[in-house]
């Protein structure tokens, strides 16, 4: 994580609206601080959706393009954070409707497998936080979450693993809150059965989106926004 020292947390972001006033006139600086200070949430939670660590890093680049196409509309009346995490959302849902709609036309098209193209990935010789990542224990713990059904995996993730409280999470999913702590309940249950006392403090870690990746993915909505680094 030590690549994100220096960048203001979501929640700071939302203190200061001249960096999203600096980012509506086209300041790179202040874009590049607002897509590394949301990568790990959105990243997270597109994945959660999608299962798959290219997919996942090809629609949140998509999704911060369209945000920044259309961010001198954002008003505020949400935060900045549950305002991206919304479109990355529903970026995410409409790559998985496009896969399923793919994979159900693909007998028809005498394919045997629907092929998605992959948002190329670094090596993990050049990725040390990914390296880290895939230590035994977490592997299994992303594991465990993927197996998770959708409906409880998105409150999962965003709860438990993200940290976001009950409100946010309603505000971001949005369900009633009885709903969320239901879902959280039975998620939570299903991976104890199948983690048992595997999981704990270590969820902090799962699914890392930092140092090498996220600088990758930024420079790249940077570069397609027209801006040289």
């Amino acid at each position: 994580m030590s690549a994100m020292h220096n960048v203001p947390s979501p929640a700071l972001i939302a203190e200061q609206p001249e960096l999203i006033a600096r980012a509506v006139s086209g300041d790179a600086e202040a874009i590049r601080q607002i897509i590394k200070s949301h990568n790990q949430r959105l990243y997270r939670l597109v994945r959660a959706v999608l299962r798959n660590n290219a997919d996942a890093e090809e629609v949140l680049q998509e999704a911060y393009l369209k945000a920044f196409a259309k961010l001198e509309d954002f008003q505020g009346e949400s935060s900045l954070s549950t305002w991206l995490s919304r479109i990355a959302l529903n970026a995410a849902l409409m790559r998985l409707r496009a896969q399923k709609r793919l994979r159900r036309a693909a007998p028809t098209l005498g394919l045997a497998e629907a092929e998605i193209i992959p948002f190329p990935l670094s090596s993990s010789t050049a990725d040390p936080e990914r390296v880290m990542a895939q230590r035994q224990l977490l592997h299994l713990v992303e594991e465990a979450t993927d197996a998770l059904p959708e409906i409880f995996r998105l409150v999962f993730v965003a709860r438990i693993i993200e940290g976001l409280s009950v409100e946010e999470t309603v505000a971001l999913l949005d369900l009633p809150a009885a709903t969320v702590k239901t879902r959280l309940h039975r998620a939570r249950k299903l991976i104890r059965t199948r983690l048992e006392k595997q999981i704990g403090p270590v969820l902090v870690d799962a699914f890392p989106f930092a140092g090498t990746r996220c600088d990758r993915l930024t420079e790249a909505v940077i570069a397609r926004l027209g801006f040289e680094k």
